[in-house]
């Protein structure tokens, strides 16, 4: 009979959060000035990591890296 490992999943949410910088304007006449607050970006980027369980195929790393690289020993 054929023995499969089975799968391993990794998975992972992070919140970021990232500001610009405020506007300003100056309108005449009278001199007024204007602010204008900068936008707030956000996003919540995910990523997940999907392989068998054991070792990496040719390498006696144990497990897969943000970037799909084998890491561990």
């Amino acid at each position: 009979s054929i023995l499969c490992p089975e799968p391993s999943v990794r998975a992972w949410s992070r919140p970021c959060v990232t500001s610009c910088g405020d506007s300003r304007a100056t309108i005449h006449p009278p001199a007024v000035l204007v602010t204008f607050p900068g936008p707030v970006l956000s996003s919540c980027p995910q990523e997940s990591v999907v392989g068998p369980a054991g070792n990496c195929l040719g390498s006696s790393r144990n497990f897969l890296g943000t970037s799909g690289n084998c890491l561990g020993t």
